[in-house]
């Protein structure tokens, strides 16, 4: 959800279907298994709680995940923050607003064109007036912001620290179908544009690394992913070429290694940090490596994992794969209109049989499923041994997160957003 060039909250959706369920805060949702809860931590539900029951009613337009006790909520066009009660403890009347940071929130009133950011405390007090055209999440005791068309930096008592005189310093690129991040500062740097060309800065306002490159992103595992001329290559901090730009396509370094293209067969593979390749291009798509398994696709349409060099670990066999997320990787069996999603582990036996119409990803134990299709189909939570804690109700969910989860009640145009337990 956007409110003018800002992504406000960010949430995680699985699917949003018509159904009217209909429920009130305090009541236990029916059909949780007895031995499934008796199976869940109760350290996670500290309050007391029932698993499943609603404890902020339904009535938000859109929630974001409860972070250090509160919640970004959006109900009636404006942006406020809840306790995990549900009660207001800052009321919606901001435009757009961000997720506390280091301790404040950067907020808006008025609109994307003539509305002014500034930054809150968790009490709702101006702790830097709203005086800024724009304005980034604080990070590591740093926001970016922009007064007219030029970017710098403050710190939390809104001084400046480095005086606004970039193009950007923060943002999302797309090349292709691919979303790079750049800016802000990651690993003690920022991206900075001058003109047309970027490079990097450091937090006392020394240019590290002179802008020379047509594209770059952030630093990622000591290395940074740049662009001139057409071709990729990788330098360090000092602004040094340890991988040449010589490479068609390449995304950022995870867990060691990094994904690369060749261009002219469209094929992807993986060097390491020395530039050599160490998985030779092959497959169809790929994506990163983490916990020493990479998810790819095989010439055959199916995914697999391989581990780091280059051997497949779990053989190409599914529709569509996940990353392994708490051990567990939600895979699906058969085409996606009819097909089931299932879980393996990291051995490629199924631990969860295929028989959900849509899964995601285990966090803290629980994942949300789906039964039926994307339109009149209805999600629930189950744990690790595939034993619905939660049954299928909810037009939409979100994993939980501080021990509650947001859930979407009704259809798309009517229904409303709250928060179960777990």
């Amino acid at each position: 959800m956007q409110v003018g060039t800002k992504k406000a909250i960010r949430i995680i959706v699985f699917g949003l279907s018509v159904l009217g369920v209909i429920a009130n805060a305090g009541v236990l949702l029916s059909g949780q298994s007895n031995s499934a809860l008796s199976r869940l931590p109760r350290k996670s539900n500290p309050a007391g709680w029932r698993t499943g029951q609603i404890v902020i009613k339904p009535q938000f337009d859109y929630p974001s995940r409860f972070k250090g006790g509160l919640a970004l909520v959006h109900i009636r066009d404006k942006f406020g923050y809840i306790d995990k009660t549900g009660r207001y403890i800052i009321n919606p009347q901001f435009d757009d607003a961000g997720d506390f940071e280091d301790g404040l929130a950067r907020v808006r009133m008025g609109d994307y064109r003539t509305g002014k950011y500034g930054f809150i405390d968790k009490t709702g007090r101006y702790v830097i007036n709203s005086r800024f055209d724009d304005a980034k999440d604080f990070e590591d005791g740093l926001a970016a912001v922009s007064i007219g068309d030029k970017w710098g930096y403050i710190n939390k008592t809104g001084r400046y620290v480095i005086n606004p005189q970039f193009d950007k310093v923060s943002g999302f690129e797309q090349l292709g179908h691919v979303d790079f991040e750049f800016g802000g500062f990651k690993e003690g740097l920022s991206l900075v544009e001058i003109g047309t060309k970027w490079g990097f800065i450091d937090k006392t306002d020394k240019i590290v690394i002179n802008p020379q490159f047509d594209f770059a992103s952030v630093f990622n595992e000591g290395l940074a992913l740049v662009n001139t001329g057409g071709k990729w290559g990788f330098i360090n901090k000092t602004g040094r070429y340890v991988v040449n730009p010589r490479l068609d396509y390449a995304r950022n370094f995870k867990d060691g290694l990094a994904r690369v293209r060749d261009t002219h067969a469209y094929k992807w593979g993986y060097i390491d940090k020395t530039g050599k390749i160490v998985v030779t291009p092959r497959f169809d798509d790929a994506e990163d490596f983490k916990d020493g398994l990479a998810r790819v696709l095989d010439d055959a349409g199916k995914w697999g994992y391989i581990d780091k060099t280059g051997q497949f670990v779990i053989n190409p066999q599914f529709t569509f794969a996940h990353d392994f997320e708490d051990g567990l990787a939600a895979v699906l069996i058969g085409d996606k209109k009819t097909g089931e999603w299932g879980y393996i582990d990291k051995t490629g036996q199924f631990v969860i049989n295929p028989q959900f119409n849509y899964a995601y990803d285990f966090e803290d134990g629980l994942a949300p499923v789906r039964i039926g299709n994307e339109e009149t189909g209805a999600w629930g939570y189950i744990d690790k041994t595939g034993q619905f804690v939660i049954n299928p109700q909810f037009s939409s969910v979100d994993n939980f997160t501080d021990g509650l989860a947001a859930v979407h009640i009704g259809d798309w145009k009517t229904g409303k957003w709250g928060y179960i337990a777990r």
